[in-house]
């Protein structure tokens, strides 16, 4: 694909030219659809926070369908469980949405079966509501994929040990999780409905951030950038963001030790969020 053609991609994703990861997408596009030739393909895209999954899928995306390949693209996300749907019964920290728990993994399996038989409605969710937007608002794929990219910052995740979850590793786990009821939870999900999706994923593409005060640091800008643009009721303040972001560090962490040595791909990010390299099994990309 010529350089006119990538910065055209670019252009449509409103991304700006020249866009600095365009021959990283391209060659985690060519890996893909490489895996894509024995069959349809669900191919999952996982990183923490702000480490620019959703780009990367967009863009991604984008390059197979200009290859012949259709692709479509489905977001953790979108099938978050509607706030009154979480199971909080089990512990209350399952009212913020994200961990293993809240989401609809029944509705993600039912998603990715009727893509790859014929095309079908693509969910999406509406943060702002806290709700599933409704089956009339979802977007269609009129066709049937060769390739599902999941994209979320759990996907591709396994179950810790038991042992690991004795000890609180925050202040959020310590003082609203003491006896270690909702972590363990989340755990049992990890083990149970999240990896009957995730073993369902042929080809695994990790963004690793260099730490996880990275992860912390990039979500702080992007909440800063949002309250100096809408307002200071438009996102979290600092402290609000620490206490949101604790939600997800246990398995951010324990992915980060633990997806790289599983990554059909992986991709390593600098401080700055840029892409400092690409690793396909053994061998470096530059």
């Amino acid at each position: 694909m010529t350089g006119d053609a990538l910065e055209a991609i670019a252009r449509t994703l409103g991304l700006p030219v020249p866009f600095p990861s365009v021959e990283h997408y391209r060659r985690v596009a060519a890996a893909i659809a490489g895996r894509a030739g024995n069959g349809p393909l669900l191919a999952g895209i996982s990183g923490p926070q702000g480490s620019g999954k959703s780009t990367m899928a967009a863009f991604v995306a984008a390059l197979l369908e200009k290859s012949g390949l259709p692709t479509a693209v489905l977001s953790l996300d979108d099938l978050y469980l509607d706030r009154e749907d979480r199971p909080t019964a089990l512990h209350p920290l399952f009212a913020t949405r994200g961990v293993p728990g809240t989401h609809d993994v029944a509705l993600g399996l039912d998603v990715i079966d009727r893509l790859f038989a014929g095309g079908g409605n693509i969910p999406r969710f509406d943060k702002a509501r806290d709700r599933r937007r409704p089956p009339a608002e979802w977007d269609n794929f009129p066709r049937s994929a060769g390739v599902v990219l999941l994209e979320g910052w759990c996907v591709g995740a396994g179950p810790e040990d038991e042992t690991a979850l004795a000890a609180p590793i925050n202040r959020l786990e310590a003082e609203e999780d003491p006896a270690g009821i909702w972590r363990r939870q989340v755990n049992a999900f990890v083990a149970g409905p999240y990896r009957t999706l995730f073993d369902r994923i042929g080809f695994l593409v990790y963004l690793r951030a260099p730490s996880f005060d990275c992860v912390l640091r990039w979500r702080t800008l992007q909440e800063r950038k949002l309250r100096a643009l809408e307002g200071k009721r438009a996102g979290m303040d600092d402290s609000e963001l620490a206490r949101f972001v604790s939600h997800y560090e246990r398995l951010t962490r324990h992915l980060a030790a633990t997806l790289p040595a599983r990554a059909d791909l992986l991709v390593h990010l600098d401080e700055a969020q840029a892409i400092a390299g690409l690793v396909v099994r053994d061998n470096y990309v530059d």
